[in-house]
C-alpha cells in the first residue's frame, strides 16, 4: 500500500507547493502526494514556480486549496510548515513539523534556499517512509 503525505501551510502557495513537488519528482507513484493549506491564496507563488522549474520541475499548473477532514484522515503523514494553530491535529495521524521561512513575497534569491532545505526534508521524510528516490 503506498504511504499518503499530505504537506500544510496557510496559503498553499509556497512551501506545501514546493514540498509536493519535490516528493512527486522524487518518489514518482510511490507515494500518494497532496498539498493544501488554511487559508488558500488565488496562485501558487511566481517565485516558488520559477525556482522548482531551475531545478527541472514544474509546479505552474497547481492551484492552492484548502485542506478537508477526509484528506488529513486519508494519509498517513501530514506536514505542517507554519501554519501554527490554524493546522488541523487528529488522533491516529502521524504529524510532522518543517520550520521553513515563508517564500511569500521574497524574491527568487531569498526562496531558493527555502526550496534547497525542502528538498533535503523531503528526502530525509522519504527514507522514513521507505521509499527510495528516483530523482
Amino acid at each position: 500500500m503506498k504511504p499518503g503525505v499530505l504537506f500544510l501551510c496557510v496559503h498553499n502557495a509556497g512551501r506545501s507547493q514546493m514540498a509536493a513537488g519535490w516528493m512527486r519528482h522524487l518518489a514518482g507513484d510511490q507515494v500518494e502526494v497532496f498539498s493544501a493549506g488554511s487559508d488558500p491564496a488565488e496562485s501558487v507563488n511566481p517565485a516558488a514556480v520559477g525556482v522548482m522549474a531551475e531545478v527541472g520541475i514544474d509546479i505552474s499548473g497547481q492551484s492552492p486549496s484548502r485542506w478537508t477532514d477526509d484528506q488529513i484522515r486519508s494519509v498517513d503523514v501530514v506536514v505542517t510548515m507554519g501554519c501554527g494553530d490554524t493546522c488541523p491535529v487528529f488522533p491516529g495521524v502521524r504529524y510532522v513539523d518543517w520550520p521553513l521561512s515563508d517564500p511569500a513575497g521574497k524574491p527568487v534569491d531569498e526562496v531558493r534556499p527555502v526550496r534547497d532545505e525542502i528538498e533535503v526534508k523531503v528526502r530525509g521524510l522519504l527514507a522514513e517512509l521507505g521509499v527510495s528516490a528516483i530523482g
